[in-house]
């Protein structure tokens, strides 16, 4: 099987899952409770998702493209670790007639993991300054970097 008719094997059968998906929505759900989930998955893109990321993006633009890509790379990955843990945080289906449903302390939990991924950020940050201070010392005195043949070389623009 070549690429082209793996790739439209796929493609039909993510057609067909996604159709049988809104299949049982439409079937088991009633219109009024998907529509509303519909728009208000619509409205939390456009309204707050979308607007959010263009906001990161201008804010980290100052910062040099080194590290801006570390930087961005832990906002995504903490704002999609909050995203999945925001209904656990703020309780959504606790009941207090069951005390062992959403037993643990969820607010806290999410605190320690996004000051990880944090942690981890600013170490490669600070690796990246390290490793960046040790070549530029290494290059001075007319030391030049070797170029591989099937690179070309570094723009100083890039390295801001």
């Amino acid at each position: 099987m070549n690429a082209r008719a793996a790739r439209f094997a796929a493609y039909a059968a993510g057609t067909a899952l996604i159709g049988y998906g809104l299949s049982g929505i439409v079937a088991d759900v009633p219109v009024r409770r998907w529509a509303a989930w519909f728009v208000g998955a619509a409205v939390l893109h456009d309204g707050v998702l979308v607007p959010a990321v263009l906001a990161a993006g201008v804010v980290t633009g100052w910062i040099p493209v080194a590290y801006r890509r570390v930087l961005r790379g832990a906002l995504v990955v903490a704002a999609c670790v909050t995203a999945v843990a925001i209904p656990l945080v703020l309780g959504y289906g606790r009941r207090p007639d069951v005390p062992s449903q959403l037993p643990l302390p969820y607010g806290r939990n999410l605190a320690i993991v996004v000051g990880v991924i944090g942690a981890v950020a600013v170490a490669m940050l600070a690796l990246r300054a390290v490793s960046g201070r040790r070549r530029r010392d290494g290059m001075s005195g007319g030391a030049h970097r070797a170029v591989s043949p099937g690179r070309p070389p570094r723009r100083k623009e890039r390295d801001r």
